[in-house]
């Protein structure tokens, strides 16, 4: 009888703590450029290239804490950190070269929401760009 080999692979949704969800989805549209799929009591939900991001307070006091770091890919990550930059948000690190990947080099820079969660924007930069 042949075993069935079973995996994750696909990720859906990913849930960000905040303190504050107005505050939150507003830095989010209108900061980040995010589309705002829709709002629920006390939930926000953007499209992140058909992954849902989803804003809400804390359910219980053990799930209050900063989220995991979410990484933005983006197609030239000088211009994102330009763009982001003029709209208010503040960078802890300039876009900054990561590694060598042999095709291209693999560019980062970090930032923090409304709420002190630490994001991040992500750039494969062309060798010789």
């Amino acid at each position: 009888m042949p075993t069935s080999v079973f995996g994750l692979c696909a990720i859906e949704q990913i849930a960000v703590n905040v303190l504050d969800l107005n505050r939150a989805v507003e830095f989010y549209r209108e900061k980040l450029g995010m589309k705002l799929l829709f709002t629920v009591p006390n939930l926000a939900f953007f499209d992140c290239d058909g992954i849902r991001l989803m804003l809400s307070p804390p359910a219980r006091p053990e799930f209050d804490h900063p989220s995991s770091i979410i990484y933005f890919k983006v197609d030239d990550i000088q211009q994102a950190y330009a763009t982001l930059s003029e709209r208010g948000v503040d960078f802890v690190e300039r876009p900054t070269f990561v590694a060598d990947m042999g095709t291209y080099d693999l560019w980062i820079g970090s930032f923090r929401d409304s709420e002190n969660n630490l994001l991040a924007v992500m750039g494969h930069v062309p060798k010789g760009s």
